[in-house]
């Protein structure tokens, strides 16, 4: 299934379920009022939800209607939890290369994760605010997983059952203010503001063989300005799979269905796909030539995010934003 909530006025959005090629949809009003309720009755509420899903495919569905013109949220327009780990390890050594630190061993078997903004999420084509340049203002193309209730203390090779749908986000950083927060040790807070989301999120079993159980594989573009940034394949180089992430941020505690667990920074070791976020582009120029040269975002500038399958067909849709002065 394909799912969305169209903006609507209200704080969860219209959910509706959207069809294959993204030109309809239907309201999944007459089974929940809201995706959150969905994913906490998930077996209750999902093959209602199916058959929505197989009627509008196959043009049989009441009500149906063209999504042209319409205005998506974030599929969870806001959500009890939202947990960013950085699954791709490429990210963190460039990270220490560029400043001549070593990465630490624990790194490779503990990954790391912080605990983001989620009372509010943006929509795919809302603009970024800040209210500075010298913020630093950054994207962050990831791939994300929405679970149902997650017992603490779960094992990894248990945890992929609890996937329920499969995201993209555009996890905004404001670099520059983020050394400040680390400095004080006790986590992001200024340089964290709101993620986007692209407009669908999809269930496991739609995304076929792109999906092997822990990591979806496939092209993430990230259009900078008009020009191909970054081309990093998701399923390369991630060295922490969605279950292990999902096993890490309960550990200690239990994990409320409708949290989601994001990736990281999509990274590859080929230079040549590109990066999935400017912070990245600028560690590799400072290691090759000493300095970076690429600036963070200014006022106007644009960022588009989208991944596509084997067929050319967009996946999640597409996250298509601008940075606007707060």
């Amino acid at each position: 299934m394909k799912l969305g909530s169209l903006r609507d006025g209200s704080l969860d959005g219209m959910p509706v379920v959207v069809s294959r090629d993204h030109a309809t949809a239907v309201s999944a009003r007459i089974v929940v009022a809201n995706w959150q309720l969905a994913l906490e009755h998930w077996s209750d509420t999902s093959p209602a939800l199916e058959s929505l899903y197989v009627a509008l495919n196959k043009g049989r569905a009441e009500g149906a209607i063209s999504l042209q013109g319409r205005v998506f949220e974030s599929p969870l327009p806001r959500a009890y939890q939202f947990l960013d780990g950085s699954a791709y390890l490429n990210h963190a050594e460039l990270v220490r290369k560029a400043r001549g630190a070593e990465m630490p061993a624990s790194f490779l078997s503990d990954p790391m994760m912080y605990q983001g903004l989620s009372d509010q999420f943006l929509g795919p084509t809302d603009d970024i605010l800040a209210a500075d340049e010298a913020w630093g203002i950054d994207f962050e193309a990831e791939i994300g997983v929405i679970v149902d209730r997650v017992p603490m203390g779960i094992a990894a090779k248990d945890a992929a059952a609890h996937i329920l749908l499969v995201v993209l986000l555009n996890d905004v950083s404001l670099r520059n203010l983020i050394p400040g927060g680390v400095a004080k040790s006790f986590g992001f807070i200024h340089g964290k503001p709101a993620s986007a989301f692209a407009p669908l999120a999809v269930t496991p079993d739609t995304l076929g063989a792109i999906w092997d159980g822990g990591k979806l594989h496939g092209p993430v573009r990230v259009d900078y300005n008009g020009e191909c940034f970054g081309r990093t394949d998701a399923g390369k180089d991630m060295n922490f799979d969605f279950p292990a992430l999902i096993a890490h941020a309960a550990k200690t505690r239990s994990l409320a269905a409708g949290t989601i667990i994001g990736s990281g920074t999509v990274s590859n070791r080929n230079r040549d796909a590109g990066s999935s976020c400017i912070a990245e582009r600028r560690m590799i120029e400072t290691i090759e030539t000493g300095a970076p040269k690429t600036p963070f975002m200014a006022f106007g500038d644009r960022v588009r995010i989208e991944m596509v399958d084997a067929d050319g067909q967009s996946v999640f849709g597409a996250i298509d934003q601008r940075v606007r002065q707060a």
